[in-house]
Order: C-alpha cells, then structure tokens, then sequence
C-alpha cells in the first residue's frame, strides 16, 4: 500500500491510520471508481456539476419555497472554506466539527471545509454533552460550527478539553456564520488534495459505548455514488431527492447530498424531516427519490399518505431489516417496490441491494457493482449457498478506523466483517438473518446497547439493567430495558417515567428505551454473564401472547 503525496499540513489523520497489514483490501474493479491521484470530493460534486449542467440548476429545495442554485451553494461553501483559512486560522488537515440540523448552511460548511483541504466531523445536536465530548476529544477539531439550540451541551463537551475548539454559532437573529460569511467574496481556490487524503471523520455507534471513529478519504465520498447511486438507483439530474437521515449519519449524507450533487439533481432539506413531513412534501416539491427506514413506509401508509408514494420513481428503506410483509404492505398500497439496502459507516454507504425486476423481498439484494461480498464462518472460511455465517464485503471503500485496536475486529483476511449474519443464495443475493452484537437497530438509527445500560444503572434507584433489541409490530425494533430496583424500591409508572427522563437527559432521545420490564434479578450463566438470549426470548414470547390476544378479540 503506497499513499499518495498528501495536501494535509496537519498530518493527524494519516499519521492515525490504521497499520498497512490491518487495512481491508480496496479493489477497484469498475471504471467509474478509477480517480485521478489530486482528487477534491467537493470540486467533483460543484464544479464538475456547474460546467455540464450551469450554476443556475436547482440544487436545495427547502419546505417554504427557498431555492439554494448550484452557484449560490458554491459561492457560500467557498465563503466559508475564507472564514476557515482568513480568519480562523485553519490549515488543510485540521478538523471542523459540524453541529448542525439539516439544511443549506450544513451542506455549504460540509463542502467549504473539504474545498479548504479540510476534514469534516458531522455530529449530532440531538447528542447530549457525554455523548459528544468522547469523539471530539478523539478528533481534537480546530472549530466547531454549532446550531444555537446545541451550543450548551457543546460547552460542556468541550470545557475539559486540552486544546478545546472554536465555536462558531449558527443560526438565531445574530448568525456568528452566516455575519462570518458574509463579509467574503465567495471566490476561493480549492486546496488539490490527494484522493486519498482523509476528508469525513465519522461516529459509529459502538456496541462498547466507546465511539469508534471512521476515516474516509476524497475518493470514498464519490466511490459509493459512483456506484450504488449509478448502477442501482439509476439517478438523473431531473431527480429530487430527500431523506429523514441527518447528515450526521452517511446514509443521510450520501442519500440527501452527495448523491444528488454528483448526479445533477436536487435535494430537499428539512431540520429534523419525519417521515409523515417529507411524505407531504412530495408533491409540492417535486420530490422523486425519498430515503427513510421501513419503519417509516409504514407509518406513511398508517396515516393515509399512500398516494403520495405512487408520485415517487424510488423509494430506498434502509438503516434496518426491511421486512416482507412490510415490502408487500407499501407495493399493495401505494404501487411502489422498496429497494433494500445494507450499507455501514465503515464502508460509508450500502454495498448490498437491488432495484427493478432484480428484487426479491424479503431478499437484502446482490453485491452492489464496484463491490463483492461473501459469508463466513467463524474461522474465516467462506461457506456455500444456504449457509447462514458473517456477512463480509470488499469494495473501493473500506473500514479504516482512527487509531483504534478494534480494526483487527472488522477486518479479517482483507474481508470488511459487518457484524450481521446472512445467507446467501445459488443466484448471489443475500438474506439478512441477525445481528452478531449488542448493537440495536431502530427506526434506522443505531444504539449501543451498553451505551444506554451504563446510563439507566446511573439512576440511583437501580440495581441492575440490561438493554435489548425488541421486536415491535409498530417499529420493527424498539430499545428494551430490564430493570432490577435496588432494595426497599418497588416497581411502578413514577418508576419508569422517572428513568426515561433520567436517560433522556444524557443521551440522544432516539437511544431512549421505548420499553422497561422489571425483574428480580437478571438471568446469568454459571460465570456470571447476563444471558441477553434469554431476556429475548421473554420479550418474543410476550410479543406473541399480545398478537394473539389482538388476534383473538
């Protein structure tokens, strides 16, 4: 493995990376994944774009009607890469963080920090101070670019910090960022970075509670829409694209940002956009490609809002198990096959699907062009078809994360292990089976169960907790706690709600359980270990005995 001549004065991230033997193995087997060695991501997604399609194209449609065009998005990403270099201070290498909803500031900062040779951090507003201090302490940003209803938790995540960054405030009547960026010309030079420059730091939800933070380079960004994108969703630049991801998570980002960049087309931004939201917005806004979980089909369909979907030319449900039943749900209802997905913040987005006559529900799909996956047992050794084993990927992306022993878990062989079970069929296509860790996939968001069992425990009146992945009708997976109370405290409602709040004061609501049982004592193997099987099985059971006494009113 030989790097290319990096354009980084801060050499933090390469020098971060993992050891050459533990990197995947990168394979570039498609043209459309063959990039020059000086490669800008944002260059190709702007520049590239406003030369064959004009600056006056639609780029960002917002629900009250405002147009971002492509040159308007250019001349703002280009006065803020100013802001970074002129007045802050900043070199190419140096982190900048985003806390920020989603919207045309977000995409602009997104694409001026990579213009200025800079790498981006996306993190949530909705995480809370202990959940973001870990990875800005592990990224050490130079600035943080931060939505006003997020600037609190952000100080307190930052106040410990040796070298803590820069906060830039955005939004509200006295906008720090928009004040900063309107004092540029909005003329700037991108900085020729490497393509394998790092270019996205990026937050995985660790089944540890520790985040494990990816490294993706230039060519990463542009690799999975030069695939997915191209050779499965077949998108056009007359597509208008929105999603309910935040851009914090790369299904967000890819889906609402670069994909419709790289392709010509136009993304429609919505703060926190729900999927009942965008549903409504589909038709006044000319939306043709939604990205939501399965979950939120469902609930789309639940509120009547089916005919909306037969206006779309793809629906993408991904971010958790898509179901038959709920693939056979939305066709029945409104006309339109689900494409399926499995992607990972390792790999950046999804490398699994199929779209048209190639669907088989119930089916995950093939490996996306460009990519080539495969099961394994738990030696390493690829199984054959009907085989249920590790699902493992290579493709022109892979899993590098920043300094962190765990690489040596994901990559085996040169393989990109995921952490799923699958079967694999005679004719290629993969079925999705279980998840092999503690991590909890919920209405496309992924939670760390010891995450949120390290914050229940920290409630004065509990004992003991283990948390799980429940099967729910309504949601496909909920976040389950199982309690045991301290001494001389009783179980009750005041109980719960007193819980939930104390949970949803440290984390991200979306961690929050949806459900608590209380027990004695928790099941435990003879060496002690909580038996996570076994508390699933009670909730199944339960699950069951509630579905047949619907069943049997």
């Amino acid at each position: 493995m030989t790097l290319s001549r990096s354009a980084h004065v801060d050499t933090f991230a390469r020098d971060s990376l993992p050891p050459a033997h533990l990197w995947p193995t990168l394979e570039f087997t498609i043209p459309d994944v063959l990039y020059p060695e000086r490669l800008n991501a944002a260059v190709e997604l702007l520049d590239r774009t406003i030369d064959e399609l004009g600056a006056d194209r639609t780029a960002i449609l917002l629900a009250d009607g405002t147009i971002w065009s492509y040159g308007e998005l250019r001349r703002r990403a280009d006065q803020f890469a100013q802001v970074l270099t002129e007045d802050l201070g900043l070199v190419p290498g140096n982190r900048v963080l985003l806390r920020m909803l989603n919207g045309p500031w977000t995409v602009a900062c997104w694409l001026g920090a990579l213009r200025a040779g800079m790498i981006v951090v996306t993190t949530m507003v909705a995480w809370k101070a202990r959940e973001l201090r870990p990875i800005a302490e592990r990224v050490q940003p130079r600035v943080a670019i931060v939505d006003r209803r997020g600037v609190e938790d952000a100080e307190i995540a930052f106040a410990e910090m040796h070298t803590p960054p820069a906060i830039v405030v955005a939004g509200g009547d006295d906008d720090e960022l928009v004040r900063a960026c309107d004092s540029k010309r909005g003329v700037f030079d991108p900085v020729g970075t490497a393509a394998d420059d790092v270019a996205l730091l990026g937050a995985t939800s660790g089944t540890t509670g520790v985040p494990k933070i990816t490294m993706h380079f230039h060519r990463d960004i542009l690799a999975n829409a030069d695939t997915f994108a191209r050779h499965v969703l077949h998108l056009t630049a007359d597509d208008v694209s929105a999603s309910t991801a935040p851009l914090a998570f790369t299904f967000g980002l890819g889906g609402n940002v670069v994909f419709p960049l790289r392709t010509g087309g136009a993304m429609v931004l919505v703060e926190r956009a729900t999927p009942i939201e965008l549903a409504k917005l589909i038709e006044p806004l000319g939306i043709t490609v939604l990205y939501t979980a399965p979950t939120g089909y469902r609930s789309i369909i639940k509120e009547g809002l089916a005919g909306e979907l037969r206006r779309l030319r793809i629906g993408v449900a991904a971010g958790e198990h898509l179901t038959i039943s709920t693939f056979e749900a939305v066709e029945a209802a409104s006309g339109l096959r689900l494409i399926n997905g499995i992607g990972a913040t390792e790999m950046l987005h999804v490398f699994i699907s199929a779209s048209g006559d190639d669907i088989r529900p119930g089916a995950t799909g093939r490996a996306v062009p460009g990519y080539r996956a495969t099961i394994l047992d738990d030696d390493g050794r690829e199984l054959g078809a009907g085989e249920p084993g590790r699902l493992a990927v290579i493709g022109p992306t892979g899993c590098r994360y920043l300094d962190d022993e765990r690489q040596s878990v994901y990559v085996h062989g040169g393989w990109n292990i995921t952490g799923d079970t699958f079967v694999q069929d005679e004719d290629g296509y993969f079925t999705f089976q279980a998840r092999n860790d503690s991590m909890i996939v919920t209405a496309g968001y992924n939670v760390g169960a010891p995450e949120v069992e390290e914050v229940v425990l920290s409630h004065d009146d509990v004992l003991e907790c283990a948390v799980i992945g429940c099967l729910d009708p309504e949601r496909g997976m909920i976040v389950a706690a199982f309690v045991v109370p301290r001494e001389g405290i009783a179980p009750s409602d005041a109980l719960t709600a007193d819980i939930l709040d104390h949970v949803k004061a440290h984390l991200a609501v979306y961690k929050c359980p949806r459900r608590i049982d209380y027990l004695t004592e928790l099941p435990r193997n003879p060496s002690g270990k909580v038996q996570h099987f076994i508390l699933r099985e009670r909730a199944a059971a339960a699950l069951d005995l509630a579905v047949s006494d619907t069943q049997g009113a």
